[in-house]
């Protein structure tokens, strides 16, 4: 075992005083000012001429696993059964009358006759056309169109956009609704467009407030505005870029919007704060953006780091939905710190004493940085720290109780608000109609045989299929099957429907268990477990399936993502603290957080509290969101842990005894902290303005995380743990001591 304090600071360096000599970037910076930022303004420029089509070349879904079985029972389908895998429902309907009216009639003749009409669009099935009596309502007030459009999500969303544009509203007393899974994703896509926008709406002027009441002056708060656009219009770029080699999310901008504003804020108020405080020890802008790139410049990469580690997690993700915010992540830390370490100092070098000029409120010049108020607290906490520390981290326990009992689901039409058109008609379904074959389990295979002896097979494994708990029916080439026997005459289709060729087959199998809920995940688990005759290769698909493989797929790599995370930041926070028990320490509070994070997110969302007061419906959480926000709030919340962290080593190498060293690091990242979370919460919690209930999930639960982090967990947890631990906070076995002598982060002002 080694020492455990810490060396003291080596003797010999250069200090403030005599000057130490400015790094490469310094000297650009100070000598070339205007050449670093009129490159960047030519970067930014490039980046909007390319990134123009942005949107159009992004695409709207990504949440399946491309290898999962139920995505290549779909490509068996759309080979060989166009017609099985209906993903519009037209909802034709006449309150107070009849779908045997004449108007009704004559509306859903036109409705048919322009779908039947367009290229890559197939029928599958209408009331009023052929022998399908189960595809009108209860109360036979209203009927449906089932159809076909062929296309991946992008082409299919717009094939079908321009069909509601011509075919859905009012005619008469007759009413076109469209609904189906094509419908759902266009209507999820424009509620979060318009939402965002809202959103934005409300941000934007409070986060110029708080700016401005923040960095005091009105030059020193537009700072991060000017990195933040820079960061955000360079991710842009290079989200383009991308997207000609691989598909990226559409909803990967709003990652860019947020983050890179988030960020830009966090590095400059970090940055200025230090530079400001510089200044008050020598007024030379060289010496001060020297000192300042030395201490608060290290600080802000291993903190860029943290972020991009916990973001580059969502590598390990098939979906391409995840990858693409790891994508925008990366890129958006990458622009964020190469601007916060170029762009700001040339900023301030040619400020220069303006930066201080229009002051919003009178500021104290001998402040230097430092936030009374935080070192108060953190004093406190060191007396009495289990006293302090204890009855917080109840409360982050008690938060996350309902953590125990989350449940995960695919989001659905219920993630909209309940007067949403796709949502209506879904909701229909889901009251008057029954036996529809929307939404059904879907077993499929191209090696089964149509002949003679393949039917006979079928209608064995017809029958077995059809005893699974939950199946209500089961429509195959053999015929209807309930319970285990043949039914004459329930299938609204001819047999051969069921076949194409002379080898694929498949068989419906109906239910009225919901599909995307645990119960439809038992049902096509059940389903896919029936012995299948002559042991044929066969694959099961339909919505229950996707739910099935798209969590097995997310929770099988989870782990993984975990460990690279936990391994990857006890690397860099061993780099910076030379501690092996602190990165643990950081670790450990994280997974508090997040935990009592969570814990809310299910009491809300999950269990149905404040349904009123959102607008949302209770529903298992969408699994990748939750995945998306650990990834996201664990990297905001290490970013913090690295200001608090690099503050108090910086003290305590210069010989300061522990309690010293951890008050005046809290008082002097305190403020820095607070101001920063303050900010970026307020772009998250514009979010619950959303219609969409994981859009309202994500931005209350990422707020929260932070909320906590900065006003819990920073200021109470970190310092009675530090006290708690005493001389040990910086013990490292040998070997690592020797590792982190060479590689580890210095600071020396």
């Amino acid at each position: 075992m080694t020492s455990t304090t810490p060396r003291p600071a080596t003797t010999g360096r250069r200090t403030a005083t005599t000057g130490p000599v400015p790094g490469p970037v310094v000297r650009l910076v100070t000598r070339r000012p205007k050449s670093v930022l009129f490159t960047a303004l030519l970067l930014a420029v490039v980046a909007i001429a390319f990134s123009g089509d942005l949107i159009g070349a992004l695409k709207t879904g990504g949440f399946d696993d491309p290898r999962s079985e139920s995505v290549r029972g779909r490509e068996l389908l759309a080979e060989h059964f166009r017609a099985a895998d209906p993903n519009l429902v037209v909802l034709v309907a006449k309150p107070g009358g009849s779908v045997d009216d004449e108007d009704v009639r004559a509306v859903a003749g036109q409705v048919t006759g322009v779908l039947g009409s367009t290229g890559g669009v197939t029928v599958v099935g209408s009331y009023w056309s052929g022998r399908a009596p189960q595809l009108a309502g209860a109360r036979r007030d209203s009927g449906l169109i089932l159809a076909r459009v062929d296309g991946d999500e992008d082409a299919s969303a717009d094939r079908v956009a321009d069909l509601h544009d011509e075919l859905a509203g009012e005619r008469g007393a007759v009413e076109v609704s469209f609904g189906g899974l094509t419908q759902v994703n266009n209507d999820i896509n424009e509620q979060v467009t318009t939402d965002l926008a809202r959103a934005e709406a409300i941000a934007i002027p409070i986060t110029l407030v708080l700016l401005l009441l923040v960095f005091g002056t009105v030059w020193a708060a537009g700072a991060p505005l000017l990195i933040g656009i820079f960061s955000i219009l360079t991710t842009l770029g290079t989200l383009r870029l991308l997207a000609v080699f691989t598909d990226v999310s559409v909803f990967a901008v709003n990652m860019a919007t947020a983050l890179g504003l988030g960020l830009a804020v966090d590095y400059s108020l970090l940055f200025v704060s230090r530079y400001r405080e510089q200044r008050l020890r020598d007024p030379d802008r060289v010496t001060a953006l020297n000192a300042t790139m030395r201490t608060a410049g290290s600080t802000v990469v291993f903190s860029a780091a943290t972020v991009a580690v916990a973001l580059c997690s969502l590598l390990v993700f098939p979906q391409y939905f995840l990858r693409s915010f790891a994508y925008a992540g990366i890129a958006v830390v990458i622009a964020t710190v190469c601007a916060a370490l170029m762009v700001l100092p040339a900023l301030l070098m040619l400020l220069g004493d303006r930066i201080d000029k229009w002051p919003v409120l009178p500021r104290r010049p001998s402040a230097g940085g430092h936030a009374p108020f935080w070192g108060r607290v953190a004093a406190q906490v060191m007396r009495r720290p289990f006293l302090t520390a204890v009855p917080v981290i109840l409360v982050l326990l008690a938060l996350a109780l309902p953590f125990t009992h989350i449940k995960f689901g695919i989001a659905d039409d219920r993630v909209l608000p309940k007067d949403a058109e796709s949502r209506v008609v879904a909701d229909a379904m889901r009251t008057g109609f029954a036996g529809t074959g929307s939404g059904a389990t879907v077993v499929v295979t191209d090696g089964w045989g149509t002949g003679t002896n393949g039917i006979a097979r079928a209608a064995v494994y017809a029958a077995r299929l059809s005893r699974v708990e939950g199946v209500a029916r089961v429509d195959s080439m053999a015929g209807a099957f309930v319970d285990g026997a043949a039914v004459p005459g329930a299938l609204s289709v001819h047999p051969r429907t069921f076949a194409s060729g002379r080898m694929a087959t498949y068989f419906a199998v109906l239910s009225d268990v919901e599909p995307y809920s645990a119960k439809g995940a038992e049902l096509a688990r059940a389903v896919r477990a029936v012995p299948v005759p002559a042991e044929v290769p066969v694959r099961v698909t339909g919505p229950a399936a996707q739910l099935v493989d798209i969590t097995g797929s997310i929770g099988g790599r989870l782990p993984h993502a975990l460990v690279l995370i936990a391994c990857t930041t006890f690397a860099l926070l061993f780099l910076l603290t030379g501690s092996v028990l602190l990165p643990i320490k950081a670790l450990f509070f994280n997974l508090l957080t997040m935990s009592s994070v969570f814990g809310v997110a299910v009491w809300i969302f999950q269990d149905g509290h404040f349904e009123e007061v959102l607008g949302h419906t209770a529903t298992p959480l969408t699994v990748a969101i939750p995945v998306l926000l650990f990834c996201v709030a664990f990297g905001l919340s290490m970013d913090y842990e690295v200001f608090v962290l690099s503050r108090i080593i910086e003290r305590h190498r210069q010989g300061a005894d522990l309690r010293t060293a951890v008050v005046e690091g809290l008082s002097r990242s305190g403020r820095v902290i607070s101001a920063a979370a303050a900010i970026l919460s307020v772009s998250f919690l514009a979010m619950l303005v959303s219609g969409v209930s994981f859009i309202q999930f994500f931005g209350l639960c990422a707020a929260l995380a932070i909320i906590l982090d900065a006003l819990l967990v920073r200021p109470v947890l970190v310092p009675a743990f530090m006290r708690l631990l005493g001389r040990w906070n910086w013990w490292a076995p040998r070997p690592l001591r020797a590792l982190h002598d060479r590689l580890g982060l210095r600071e020396h002002s």
